[in-house]
């Protein structure tokens, strides 16, 4: 309580020498407590003879149950003829419907108990999932496993998956970005390499229902297969459940897996034309490393002073200093079983092209010319750790992370090792994987565009190569 007579102005300027003692003058000088240690829960893990492994986590938080199965074979193993299968696959999968019911009547009953089951289908896997409450759990979990082992794929739901994609490759143009994007993967990887191709209207059409109950033949067995279900349960219980259901399930051969040879893109300056634009879209990448790469922690603190945030160097130096970028970012990028790509990315006015790529290399360069300093260090690692737990902050999550690990091989603690190896991150770390990893000579440049609208020409970067992104065949006929 102030003194009477005393205005609140006045009182306040009173304290003001006591709460200067109190308080730091500067926000550096506030003491920063040390992180808590990071240990998440770990799920159960359980493997059945039949070598299907099972993840439970308890959480009794919501009276939900959700589950998702993780099944090897995806999208890069399918034929190149046939690009698009996987994707039909995953949709007509569930719609569909079983060798009992058709998707039509699934929807219908699990709609009554607000329930789900899904399925789909990504680069490497497939998955089929449910998510219900508590009390519908076992008809939920009888119509997923009948799913999982009994599918129709039923002829015809096949022209409306197939429509969908088709309707995607009709839009793939529109977007400067999605061209980019693309353009840029075909660059890193090769053009026909599983990991860039892309579906067309042939390809699409030439999918039949044949190859759908083929793929699941192929892949859907125990011993290719994760299973992990988290929520309101008993372990014990659960896994008894589970067994029961998925026990006596023989094994099957090893899904097919794409082998694949990586090697770094042709070196050169590689130009689409967009007339309808008043934006350049440019990439830059070459080949990049995996998650199991011993300078991968050091990578990702040189990612963060690089392209990670507001303050990192490529919006910073780029877009806040010079007014050169829309967007811009990016660094080395990596993956668990093969490699990511360097990449950086940009979008700027069709006027300042040349002087955005120019600045994009001075970036590059001073990546080995000015090495991190201590405050960029810091505050690149404080980001990292200080977000890292907001990553991982549900059950869920956790187990989702755990279910990638055992997918990829990888260490079952590699989720704390994460932490413990970015703290251990130093600024010669940083040096030594730029100079590793980060070659400017190896880049393939890419810019979509409207040449005429250009500052200057780019030939001056090098000899240009004009990629023709022309959309093959025209467009289908519409399914009936």
């Amino acid at each position: 309580m102030r003194p009477r007579g005393l205005s609140a102005a006045a009182a306040i300027a009173l304290m003001l020498p006591a709460l200067g003692r109190a308080q730091a003058r500067d926000w550096r000088e506030i003491p920063k407590a040390p992180l808590r240690a990071f240990t998440p829960q770990r799920p159960t893990r359980i493997a059945l003879p039949n070598g299907l492994v099972i993840f439970l986590q308890e959480d009794h938080e919501l009276p939900l149950v959700r589950g998702t199965a993780r099944i090897r074979g995806g999208a890069r193993e399918e034929p190149a003829d046939k690009t698009g299968l996987a994707s039909v696959y995953g949709q007509v999968w569930r719609t569909g419907g079983t060798k009992g019911r058709s998707g039509d009547q699934l929807d219908d009953e699990l709609e009554a108990r607000g329930a789900r089951v899904e399925t789909g289908a990504g680069l490497d896997s497939t998955f089929a999932s449910w998510d219900c409450l508590k009390e519908s759990f076992d008809p939920v979990f009888a119509v997923w496993l009948d799913l999982l082992r009994n599918p129709e794929f039923r002829e015809d739901k096949l022209p409306i998956a197939k429509n969908q994609l088709n309707t995607g490759i009709a839009r793939r143009n529109d977007d400067a970005g999605q061209i980019a994007a693309r353009e840029s993967r075909k660059l890193g990887y090769g053009k026909d390499s599983p990991y860039a191709r892309q579906p067309e209207y042939a390809t699409v059409a030439a999918v039949t229902r044949d190859d759908l109950v083929a793929w699941h033949k192929a892949t859907v067995h125990p011993n290719n297969l994760i299973l992990g279900v988290v929520g309101d349960f008993d372990s014990k219980a659960m896994a008894a459940r589970l067994r029961e259901a998925l026990g006596k399930w023989p094994k099957g051969p090893a899904a097919p897996r794409a082998e694949t040879a990586f090697q770094d893109p042709k070196p050169g300056v590689y130009f689409v034309q967009k007339d309808d634009v008043t934006q350049s879209q440019i990439r830059m990448v070459h080949l990049g490393v995996r998650r199991d790469s011993p300078d991968y922690f050091a990578l990702e603190v040189m990612n963060e002073v690089l392209g990670g945030g507001f303050s990192a160097r490529l919006f910073s130096n780029i877009r806040s200093k010079k007014g050169l970028a829309y967007s811009v970012g990016g660094g080395v990028g990596s993956n668990y079983d093969y490699p990511g790509l360097f990449s950086l990315s940009m979008g700027t006015k069709s006027g300042s092209t040349a002087a955005a790529i120019d600045a994009l290399y001075e970036e590059i360069d001073n990546l080995t010319k000015a090495p991190v300093s201590a405050q960029e260090l810091a505050r690149a690692k404080d980001a990292i750790l200080n977000s890292f737990v907001f990553r991982f902050d549900t059950k869920q999550e956790v187990m989702a992370e755990r279910i990638l690990y055992e997918f990829y091989g990888y260490p079952p603690d590699f989720l704390e090792r994460y932490r413990a190896g970015i703290e251990k991150v130093t600024a010669e770390d940083v040096a030594r994987v730029a100079r590793a990893h980060v070659h400017r000579a190896k880049i393939a440049l890419l810019v979509v565009g409207k040449a005429q609208d250009f500052d200057r020409p780019l030939a001056g970067f090098g000899e240009v190569t004009t990629l023709d992104v022309t959309i093959p065949g025209g467009a289908p006929r519409a399914n009936p």
